[in-house]
């Protein structure tokens, strides 16, 4: 369906998925999947075509014509309520901004091989028994293709009408590709949602893993957005050298997993199936601290967080949980950094920024240097603001403490992070304090998103004329006895992080009916660059974490189910703060 043409038909997809795309636009604005019609617009506005629409995978549609659709609607009046419903959803998501959802999360998956190593054969039952926690879940291989199907003809068209009904008769759909590219090869491909790469890493790589000819297909195919890769390692163990799998691999994310480890293919059926639960963790200077504890009780309440990520202070605290760090530990690390070695408040000569970088990166790289954000078992990333581009920019790969640094680099504090290829990164705050649009961009599913209400938004009672002068200041700091003392007014790192935090909220217009927005109470009396009150913060934190948790049980608040096998999530009610 292009744009443009007539709009004499109707379809309705019965299995398949499709791109919608409109001219000008690099990317699909929409995915449409079974149960939803195509090209409704134009059908029942009678023009012409908004949209070009195209199959992404072999796909089954109805298609009416003006007359079938008149005499199914005088059968089934309810057709009209159905569509006019999700025309209504569209056009609301249009014009709110929002990216239109898609239809429905993948149902079919191909798993094919990538690298030299062959798939191990245990793997695709292991995976369908994770599979299977969400719904009927069933695995075709060239072995039962030929019965599954009726005919040993792959290719007909009896075979693709058989394995459509068998879509329809289960939930998930695991096609094994042979270990070339055979036709039933080619055939898991063309019927895939999305294709699973799995590798084998045996050691690191000395060497770039280049792409077999299942994965060439497979790119020749389907978009980098439906196709993942999996590596499998011997034992859990900090992997090493992953850059090198992904090095000419156009992908959608990658996913590290220990063969046998059930708690690994969980999440990665998680994610296939839209029920990653992710945490997005917010800027906010010394505030950040709380992360710590609504963490900490969120893994003792038996939350398992799959996906996180954040922006600023809340990078460096999502950093140390996706390394595996328990809440002990990054306590301790904050107040090595902040406290004993005060990293920033090392002032130096304003030439490039007020405080003494140096200083800063060599703590920062004691605590995450060695380690690569690709490596890390966990998927992570961190959002700074590229001045050179104006706009964000996600770190998704490379040294993990680089991230952290360019993420929180507060413009004038501290210098920006400049990249190998002559990028100018400042601290994230300033474009996506709190990027669940990120986040959402990377997956479907829940996420838990935390936020902060910066106490006492107050007026500062400051008499302008008052602020000395350079010369008034210098001599009043010489001689700091039997003056007037200075004015009371807010120091040059509070302004400079007030002024980051400005737009704090745009957040909330991307928020979700999945997502669940966290905003803990915070001390009132209690600075943004006060990292002194990290421990009272951290334990606070936890405790009012905690108590939430055990309202939602007991049933004292509306439940947010994140999985049964987890529990479940309260939806936090926003603090009214007092402005008098």
């Amino acid at each position: 369906m292009r744009q443009g043409d007539p709009a004499d038909v109707l379809y309705v997809v019965v299995s398949g998925r499709f791109d919608v795309r409109v001219e000008g636009t690099a990317d699909a604005i929409a995915e449409i999947g079974p149960g939803s019609p195509i090209g409704e617009i134009a059908f029942l506005a009678g023009g012409r075509r908004t949209a070009t629409v195209t199959a992404v995978r072999d796909s089954l549609v109805a298609r009416l014509d003006r007359a079938d659709f008149d005499r199914l609607c005088q059968r089934i009046p309810r057709i009209w309520s159905t569509l006019t419903t999700t025309l209504a959803r569209r056009l609301a998501a249009q014009t709110s901004g929002r990216a239109v959802p898609v239809a429905n999360a993948p149902r079919t998956i191909a798993l094919i091989r990538a690298g030299p190593e062959p798939m191990p054969p245990e793997f695709p039952g292991q995976l369908a028994a994770s599979f299977a926690r969400h719904g009927r879940t069933i695995i075709v291989d060239s072995a039962s293709a030929p019965r599954i199907c009726g005919t040993p003809d792959i290719a007909s068209g009896a075979a693709t009408g058989a394995l459509n009904a068998l879509e329809g008769a289960h939930d998930t759909v695991i096609y094994v590709a042979d270990a070339q590219l055979t036709a039933w090869s080619e055939k898991a491909m063309r019927q895939a949602d999305i294709v699973l790469r799995v590798g084998v890493v045996e050691r690191p790589p000395a060497a770039e893993v280049a792409e077999n000819v299942l994965e060439t297909f497979a790119a020749s195919l389907l978009s980098p957005a439906a196709q993942r890769l999996v590596l499998l390692h011997p034992r859990r163990a900090a992997p090493r050298g992953t850059r090198r799998w992904l090095a000419h691999r156009r992908i959608a994310m990658h996913h590290h997993a220990a063969r046998g480890d059930l708690a690994d293919l969980d999440r990665l059926a998680r994610f296939v199936t839209g029920r990653a639960i992710g945490l997005v963790a917010c800027g906010g200077g010394a505030f950040c601290a709380a992360h710590v504890g609504l963490y900490q009780a969120l893994v003792e309440g038996g939350v398992t967080i799959d996906i996180m990520g954040g922006t600023s202070g809340g990078s460096a605290m999502a950093a140390g949980f996706a390394m595996g760090l328990d809440a002990s530990e990054i306590d301790a690390a904050i107040h090595d950094i902040f406290v004993r070695h005060r990293a920033l408040r090392r002032y130096t000569w304003p030439r490039y920024a007020i405080l003494d970088h140096t200083h800063f990166d060599r703590l920062l790289e004691r605590y995450y240097g060695g380690v690569e954000i690709e490596d890390l078992w966990i998927p992570f990333f961190a959002i700074s603001t590229n001045l050179s581009r104006y706009g964000h920019h996600i770190h998704r790969v490379g040294p993990l403490w680089e991230a952290v640094r360019a993420s929180g680099s507060i413009p004038a504090l501290l210098p920006p992070f400049y990249t190998a290829d002559g990028e100018m990164l400042v601290d994230g705050a300033l474009v996506e304090n709190v990027p669940v649009r990120v986040m959402h961009q990377m997956k479907q599913g829940p996420n838990i998103v935390v936020a902060f209400e910066v106490p006492q938004l107050e007026r500062f009672s400051v008499d302008y004329r008052s602020l000395p002068s350079r010369g008034a200041l210098v001599r009043r700091l010489l001689l700091p006895f039997g003056g007037t003392p200075l004015p009371d007014a807010p120091s040059l790192g509070t302004v400079l992080m007030r002024s980051v935090l400005a737009d704090r909220h745009s957040f909330e217009r991307h928020l979700q009916k999945s997502d669940t927005l966290l905003v803990p109470p915070l001390p009132a009396d209690m600075s943004i660059l006060d990292w002194t009150r990290h421990g009272e913060l951290v334990r606070a934190t936890r405790e009012w974490m905690a108590a939430e948790l055990l309202r939602q049980r007991a049933g004292q608040t509306p439940a947010f189910a994140l999985q049964p096998s987890h529990g479940a999530l309260v939806r936090a009610e926003r603090r009214d703060i007092d402005k008098s």
